[in-house]
């Protein structure tokens, strides 16, 4: 019986773990689920003969090294700044690894040591990115087979509340990670357009006039990804004029981000002393003024630039941002306060459902004819643990991990999904769990 370990049981391992137990007594496997929370563990893995919780301090090398010397293939959920002790585990141990995090310099480090040690480590195998790399591989060498040339490619994709469960002025819940929310876009974006490389600052990013179609959704607000000119070569598009993968988010959230961006409660560079302050005097740290010269919301919206009684006024309020109870949290950077906001006002209630949408807009040429294809997935969850992002994150992972434990993909060496080897058998099989494209053409 083969043995599968999986690091992390939290909000995206849901229907990996589901996946992974599912299949483990025809394709005869073994699952040992690893978390710091062993409660979690189970209320996932159940009673399932085929799963082993263990409550682990990834940090305990000792404890860590006995798991995976004992398995055939890791997976890791861990937050990205773990990874690294996975991997160099893996190498040391010579254990597949798959993971959904983007590729570090770190694990670049390896990459030698890996491809010698004829192991396979494949990195942003889960939704964005993943399943968008899958999908725009599929559909760039499709266009290129029959001839097209390609000069723009944009990309979007969006962690999204389902619209039937919106109920705040924010239309957004949390779906995933909140501190990867609250962190999202603070390191700016490159990309190309129209020829031109675009560089945005974190404070010109949430712009809420940028915005895009969704067939079904209508008008949604996006904002482009960290450095979308690193995978011009990765996708082999380095001569095209116009490439971006972007955010999306109903055009609200982008508004009222914007206003916390400009409060600057989203730095995560200082620590300051919450005990004993109100969340009015925090979130107004960084105004001038006397705040008890006029009523709380009136004071923000000057120093915004809007009304008392706009939208984004509404949004602060909601957060509980404009009134006198204490934070009490210790010593915190303003991410980690405004993480515990968003995790507590903006959380999913039972009954909610979330909603993935993923569009590819790609332009081509072919035959003297200029051509534009839409290509659009959105995958709905079905409650606030069956999420549609646990169900896009995991799933790759564990139809990946099956392949491989089936001796179906001879790949080797550090990687992430951009090859027919992988991209077909998996997008495949993900249309039997209703995660499919659309497309149309102009």
């Amino acid at each position: 019986m083969k043995n599968i370990l999986l690091f992390g049981a939290g909000k995206s391992a849901t229907s990996l773990i589901d996946f992974l137990i599912t299949n483990a007594p025809r394709l005869k496997w073994h699952v040992t689920v690893a978390d710091q929370d062993l409660m979690l563990i189970k209320s996932k893995t159940g009673k399932s003969y085929y799963a082993t919780p263990v409550e682990l301090d990834i940090k305990n090398q000792t404890a860590r090294h006995q798991l995976i010397q004992e398995t055939d293939l890791v997976i890791s959920l861990l937050p990205p700044s773990l990874h690294i002790l996975v991997a160099k585990d893996c190498l040391q141990y010579r254990k597949n690894l798959l993971t959904a995090s983007y590729i570090d310099e770190e694990v670049r480090k390896l990459e030698k040591e890996i491809e010698a040690a004829g192991l396979l480590f494949m990195y942003e195998m889960g939704l964005d990115p993943g399943i968008d790399h899958m999908s725009a591989m599929k559909l760039i060498h499709s266009i290129e087979k029959k001839g097209g040339q390609i000069f723009s490619f944009k990309s979007y994709c969006g962690g999204l509340i389902s619209p039937e469960s919106i109920d705040n002025p924010w239309q957004y819940k949390v779906s995933w990670n909140a501190r990867n929310i609250v962190l999202s876009g603070s390191t700016g974006a490159t990309y190309k357009e129209k020829g031109k490389i675009r560089e945005l600052s974190y404070e010109q990013l949430f712009d809420h006039n940028k915005t895009i179609h969704v067939p079904g959704l209508g008008k949604m607000a996006y904002y482009p990804n960290r450095d979308s000119l690193a995978y011009m070569n990765i996708y082999k598009l380095q001569e095209i004029a116009t490439f971006m993968r972007a955010t999306l988010r109903f055009p609200d959230f982008c508004e009222g981000w914007n206003a916390l961006i400009k409060l600057g409660l989203t730095d995560d560079a200082h620590k300051k002393q919450t005990d004993h302050l109100s969340y009015f005097d925090w979130a107004t740290q960084n105004l001038k003024g006397n705040k008890n010269s006029e009523p709380h919301d009136e004071f923000v919206a000057q120093h915004l630039g809007v009304s008392s009684k706009s939208k984004v006024i509404r949004q602060l309020k909601y957060l509980g941002l404009l009134n006198g109870d204490q934070i009490n949290l210790g010593e915190q950077t303003n991410a980690a306060v405004l993480e515990h906001v968003v995790q507590d006002k903006l959380k999913m209630e039972p009954q909610d459902k979330d909603m993935i949408v993923m569009l590819h807009e790609i332009e081509f040429e072919r035959r003297s004819m200029a051509t534009r294809m839409h290509s659009y997935m959105i995958v709905q969850g079905e409650d606030n643990v069956r999420t549609a992002m646990a169900k896009t994150v995991g799933l790759p992972l564990g139809i990946l991990a099956k392949l491989i434990l089936q001796d179906k993909i001879s790949l080797t060496g550090l990687h992430i999904p951009v090859m027919p080897e992988v991209y077909n058998p998996v997008l495949k099989e993900l249309e039997d769990y209703d995660i499919r494209f659309e497309e149309s053409f102009e």
